[in-house]
């Protein structure tokens, strides 16, 4: 019996069940590395660094550390990749988020730089790799205990609920900050306060038990000997190895394909945030509501762009998504510039609305580009490189052209790059990532 068959005896009921656990799972994950970026961009420069650095100078340190999380994703998409192609995408996931939630965590409970002197940076540094680590491998868990547990047509919409945990964890960060920033004295914030949204992510430890005691594996996962397509080579060789070995190409077109998606959504809801309130002396609480109502919005948008990639299949939507984010980064800036609450909002989410039609089939897409045997490496490997030379670096990019030519058209600019390199790449795409129906006929051994 092929994987698509077998696929055909999954429940409606449990699949949506795995789904919304995979997106609870993937909000609160995303969660701890969101408030992390937060943080960066409000609080850390002054309490991580020495006193008396230039404010630029002192951001960027901050996004530095920021960016040492993206670093370390690649490393846990092969460590979890690895790990989760031999032993099972739910043992993976459950180490990921138990990683996350303790590293997250311990972070709330770091000295400050006064307290201790270079010893407070090193130990942030090294949490925010474990950070890093954790994230790298939660993605491509989450992503193929849904789709794997996803009916042949519909895996762009089951998918698309992996995805909401971004916009989903955006939120849950923002508001934390928003009402701890409320409740308490600017002093007392910068002092103790932002240490409670670090804190609260040890709730994730206990979605990381749940999902272990559960739930099973997706039959794609169990029965991956059973695939027509590519010959088993067996478990002598390290996933990793051949997927890197097999299938270069498809790693490297949808680290291209994320690269757009991941810059500009990284300088709209970490940047302009410390743009709108370091430069343009905005409200702290304008930019974060600007943040927190675009990626509510996106929440939906996502969903039903997954959904319209089960019909129309998974590159039209990303290319319209590349075309309109480059045009739309040209609008971004000025409209934030305007100081206008409404349109602070109006930019920040139209800029996650076309986002949305990148990233909701992008779980689905980058699922069908592997076999099941090599997925969870292969999938996650493209996720991550594509994050690090994207999001990773976007903040600290963002900043230094702005600090080279003083004005936001250059960020634009490389917003408008991004986003062509990323349609490039996935105009390049194999077509595997067509629509799901013709997949479901002519590739039973591969999903």
């Amino acid at each position: 019996m092929s994987n698509s068959q077998l696929l055909t005896h999954v429940k409606p009921r449990s699949t949506i069940g795995i789904a919304l656990t995979a997106a609870a799972g993937a909000a609160i994950e995303w969660y701890d590395f969101f408030i992390y970026g937060t943080a960066a961009a409000l609080v850390f420069p002054t309490l991580f660094f020495p006193a008396g650095l230039p404010p630029l100078t002192a951001q960027i340190a901050a996004f530095s550390t920021f960016a040492v999380g993206f670093i370390a994703r690649p490393f846990g998409g092969v460590l979890f990749g690895h790990f989760g192609d031999l032993v099972g995408r739910k043992r993976a996931l459950t180490v990921a988020l138990i990683m996350m939630g303790l590293a997250t965590a311990a972070i709330g409970l770091l000295p400050s730089y006064a307290q201790v002197g270079v010893v407070a940076p090193l130990l942030l540094v090294a949490l925010r790799f474990v950070q890093g680590l954790a994230v790298g491998g939660q993605w491509g868990g989450a992503a193929l205990l849904a789709i794997e547990s996803a009916p042949a047509d519909r895996r762009g919409f089951y998918g698309s609920f992996v995805q909401i945990g971004v916009p989903l964890g955006v939120v849950l960060a923002n508001l934390v900050f928003l009402a701890a920033g409320s409740a308490m004295s600017a002093a007392a914030f910068a002092g103790w306060g932002w240490r409670i949204p670090f804190l609260l992510s040890l709730v994730l430890v206990g979605i990381g038990l749940y999902v272990q005691l559960t739930f099973q594996e997706p039959l794609a996962a169990v029965n991956k000997t059973s695939k027509t397509d590519e010959p088993s080579r067996g478990k002598s060789r390290s996933p990793v190895i051949t997927v890197l070995l097999r299938h270069p190409a498809e790693i490297l077109l949808a680290g291209g394909a994320f690269i757009a998606n991941n810059t500009c959504f990284y300088v709209a809801i970490t940047f302009a945030v410390a743009y709108g309130t370091a430069t343009l002396h905005l409200p702290k609480s304008v930019m974060l509501s600007g943040v927190l109502v675009a990626s509510v919005v996106m929440i939906p948008a996502l969903i039903l762009c997954g959904r319209l990639s089960d019909r129309w299949g998974r590159r039209p939507p990303f290319l319209w998504g590349a075309v309109l984010t480059g045009l739309w980064a040209f609008a971004f800036f000025p409209l934030i510039e305007t100081g206008s609450t409404s349109m602070i909002i109006l930019s920040i989410t139209v800029e996650l609305l076309l986002l949305s039609l990148m990233y909701g089939p992008q779980a689905a897409m980058f699922a069908e580009l592997f076999p099941a045997e090599v997925r969870y490496s292969g999938a996650s490997l493209g996720y991550q490189f594509g994050s690090v030379l994207g999001g990773g670096l976007a903040p600290i990019i963002a900043t230094s052209l702005f600090a080279s030519f003083g004005a936001s058209s250059a960020i634009a600019w490389y917003m408008f790059a991004m986003c062509a390199v990323s349609f490039g790449c996935t105009a390049l795409l194999s077509v595997r990532a067509g629509k799901s129906r013709a997949l479901a006929r002519h590739m039973t051994g591969s999903l």
